[in-house]
């Protein structure tokens, strides 16, 4: 697909020139690009390409870039003969079907920036020595090929050479073992699974201090683990799983101050977990399944409040789970299946609201299955099978929305099979091999008859002297219920996404963030805020991204960048934009968040292609009171927004409400105590001793979200024109209850609520009424966000149950 091509070639002949082909592009690509002699930059990436790169092309000596990958490329590099690329810089040739050997004299490149081989069928041996050539390279990539380094002390020797290499990937070559020389490689990122590597981890790993990232999984590595590696204090994320590693669980592990992400699953080691695990703050993934290690599980690790997974599963642990495990507030993942652990489950493990997996399983454990675990509303996975477990299956799981997998199989449980919720959807092998346990047949137990008649003749009794108590219970209970579950609406994405991304201190490059932009193409901007761009990119992986790039220009402007990734840092909530990484050099910084398809609050409001129905609108405000209750109240140090207002929060596909941009941010170092700030926010949202004296509290918040709450209702922004003199947005509300509440109501809301206005307007007047307490002027006096939620979640009971009658 080379529309004019003979004329494109005629015209810049006589000059340098770049070349893209067209989107969608197929066949084979044209000789005649060989003979463009003062072509720079060739760009024929992610199209359907076939054939050969002709030869010609690999002899212009003015080519920068040559960018071929994601095609179906074939055929080999040509030899010694005809090649000559000396201004080459980058050089992708990834995710094609070349073959052959990789020739020595492409090495003769020293210009080299970019070097992605990977994802072909490469064989052959690596050129060792060839790579002292390449002084200026940052990217090395070529795993998931077939080559060999006969000698991997002369390859890791050359790459010490290369004193700006940050990113070294060889996984899926073959390596015969790791020599000395690889502590004097400078790079960020090593990766090396799957290669065959055996022997020990040489000692001198711990000198490279500039490492972020390793990765040995895979290999057949034995020995201990070297103690040298306390020196990498900027390693995040280590990987030695699927070894042969032998020895203890080194203590070194815990000096390793910037350590979030440890894998030693799947290795040889034994003895104890040391005490010292609850030194390691940073951590927020720990897998030491399958191994040998023998101890209780120190005390100390209930302590890490923040981490995310934990794996010990298939050691010999022993011991019991303490009342502390209900201090893991993070946790989405918990394994300890497969040990000799024993006692009771502790009740607290109802504080565990994030924890979506939780695997017991194939312990001692002993006792019933608390009733608490009905509070655990994000649970997807549970499994409490081959346990000595009695009593009954409670009631209360049937509340947990999410639940997909359970296994209560091999205990000695009794009493009926709960049958509501997804407890529909769960087979017989869920409980199979129990002493008492009762239900519908298809679950192969016995029916439950005599329970049923016996409950029959106490029905009078009931009746006659409870309901009126049990009622009103059911009531209390209910409000809960609902509270909780709209505090937690269902992830979007699978359990495993969620378990790869959340809060990880992932990487991303200035560079991948070029690739999934487009180079931060015109097509690809979202919008500008206050402090910069955002842009929609795509990672290699499909995953959409929205990147904002902050403006440097501005002295404010950078330091936003500072205070969001602060504030940020340590915020998990399913109503918070999830920050995925964040990229910053001299001239570049940029948060990378996840993609939200259906824009801002704002976009939805104000546009006429856009319209909201009351519902929604309340689904909205309760998503921000939720997000906003947990800044307040829910993180280890409260975190005010400062900057609450409908185009800071965004809608994903499923039209839940995330809130972003924390550029303004303040964090509560000393708790509830008032700080000064030189920033404001957005005129019309601000508290008035926030505007007046720069005083910020999370009672500024309340404010903002009130203000927010009448816009939402209204479609009217504070700044709105008509707001003048002694008017208003809050007193032109104020002077609508109770009687005139139509008239301040949005025009649209009206229209698609037709014949049901009289009972929207009963609600509207507890709505405006609720956002007229958030905006008292004293901060005293103004409701706090918890009971915000408590009344609007009333609100959207009777909505709901007024619709279904």
């Amino acid at each position: 697909m080379f529309l004019d091509f003979h004329e494109s070639i005629n015209e810049n002949v006589s000059f340098g020139c770049d070349y893209k082909i067209p989107v969608k592009g197929k066949g084979s690509i044209p000789e005649e690009i060989g003979y463009v002699d003062k072509l720079y930059q060739l760009f024929l990436y992610n199209n359907s390409l076939s054939g050969s790169i002709p030869s010609k092309i690999f002899n212009l000596s003015s080519l920068t870039h040559l960018e071929v990958e994601n095609n179906s490329l074939s055929g080999t590099i040509p030899s010694n003969t005809g090649y000559s690329l000396p201004s080459l810089q980058y050089l992708h040739l990834n995710d094609n079907n070349f073959v052959g050997n990789i020739p020595n004299n492409i090495f003769n490149s020293s210009n080299l920036i970019v070097f992605q081989l990977y994802d072909n069928a490469f064989s052959g041996t690596l050129p060792s020595i060839a790579f002292g050539n390449l002084g200026f390279v940052e990217f090395f990539l070529i795993y998931d090929n077939n080559l060999t380094i006969d000698d991997s002390h002369q390859f890791f020797t050359s790459l010490t050479n290369c004193r700006y290499l940050k990113y070294l990937d060889l996984s899926g070559n073959h390596i015969p073992n790791l020599p000395k020389s690889i502590g004097n490689i400078s790079s960020e990122y090593i990766r090396a699974e799957s290669c065959g590597i055996g022997g020990y981890i040489p000692l001198e790993v711990g000198n490279m201090s500039k490492l972020l990232f390793f990765d040995l999984y895979d290999n057949n590595i034995n020995g201990p683990i070297p103690r040298s590696v306390k020196g990498l204090q900027k390693l995040q994320h280590l990987s030695l799983s699927k070894n042969g590693l032998q020895g203890s669980f080194i203590e070194e592990f815990c000096e390793m101050k910037s350590l979030g992400e440890l894998y030693l699953n799947n290795n040889k080691l034994s003895g104890v977990l040391p005490t010292c695990l609850g030194n390691m703050i940073s951590l927020i993934r720990i897998h030491v399944g399958s191994n040998s290690l023998n101890s209780r599980v120190p005390s100390s690790l209930w302590s890490l409040r923040d981490i995310l997974e934990i794996n010990f599963s298939s050691n010999s642990l022993i011991g019991n789970l303490p009342p502390e495990i209900g201090n893991l507030r993070a946790i989405i993942l918990l394994d300890l299946s497969r040990n000799q652990i024993s006692s009771n489950i502790p009740t607290t493990i109802n504080s565990l609201l994030t924890l979506q997996k939780l695997s017991l399983a194939d312990n001692k454990l002993n006792g019933s299955i608390p009733k608490s675990f009905g509070q655990m509303v994000s649970l997807i996975s549970l499994d409490l099978s081959q346990n000595m477990l009695t009593g009954v299956i409670p009631k209360s799981l049937e509340s947990l929305l999410y639940l997909e997998n359970i296994n209560f199989s091999y205990n000695r449980l009794q009493g009926e099979i709960p049958d509501g919720g997804h407890f529909k959807n769960f087979t017989a092998q869920s409980f199979m091999h129990n002493e008492a346990l009762c239900g519908d047949p298809r679950l192969q137990v016995p029916t439950c008859g005599k329970q049923v008649k016996k409950w029959s003749m106490e029905k009078k009794l009931i009746f006659k002297c409870i309901l009126p108590i049990v009622v009103s219970v059911i009531l209390v209970v209910a409000c809960i219920i609902l509270l909780k579950h709209n505090k937690r609406k269902k992830n979007e994405t699978t359990l495993e996404r969620g378990l790869s991304t959340l809060g990880a201190p992932r990487r991303i490059s200035y560079y991948e963030l070029v690739q999934a932009t487009n180079g931060f193409n015109e097509s690809n901007f979202l919008g500008r805020g206050g402090f910069g761009s955002v842009y929609q990119g795509k990672l290699p992986d499909g995953e959409m991204i929205a990147v904002k790039v902050i403006d440097l220009q501005s002295e404010a402007k950078s330091k936003s960048f500072d205070a969001e990734c602060n504030a940020m840092r340590n915020l998990r909530h399913r109503n918070l934009v999830k920050i995925i990484s964040s990229c910053s050099n001299l001239d570049f910084k940029s948060l990378v968040m996840e993609f939200m398809s259906n824009g801002s609050v704002d976009k939805w409001l104000y546009s006429n292609n856009y319209c909201l129905n009351f519902l929604q609108r309340l689904n909205i405000m309760i998503d921000v009171a939720s997000a906003v209750e947990y800044l307040h109240h829910g993180s280890s140090i409260p975190v005010v927004h400062c900057d609450l207002k409908p185009s800071n929060v965004l809608l994903d596909e499923n039209m839940v409400a995330h809130v972003s941009d924390f550029g303004i941010a303040k964090l509560m170092d000393e708790g509830q105590s008032k700080t000064h700030t030189q920033t404001l926010a957005t005129v019309g949202y601000l508290a008035p001793e926030y505007g007046s004296k720069g005083i910020v509290s999370v009672k500024g918040d309340v404010y903002s979200y009130g203000i927010m709450l009448m816009e939402i209702f209204t479609r009217r922004k504070p700044t709105d024109d008509m707001f003048v003199a002694e008017l208003s947005l809050k007193t032109w509300i104020s002077g609508s209850l109770p009687n005139s509440i139509m008239e301040v109501m949005d025009s649209n809301l009206v229209q698609i609520t037709g014949d049901q206005i009289d009972d929207i307007l009963t609600h509207m007047s507890y709505i405006f009424s609720l956002a007229l307490n958030c905006c008292e002027e004293s901060p005293d006096a103004r409701i706090n966000m918890a009971d915000v939620i408590a009344t609007l979640i009333k609100i959207k009971t009777l909505v709901v149950g007024a619709n279904t009658v």
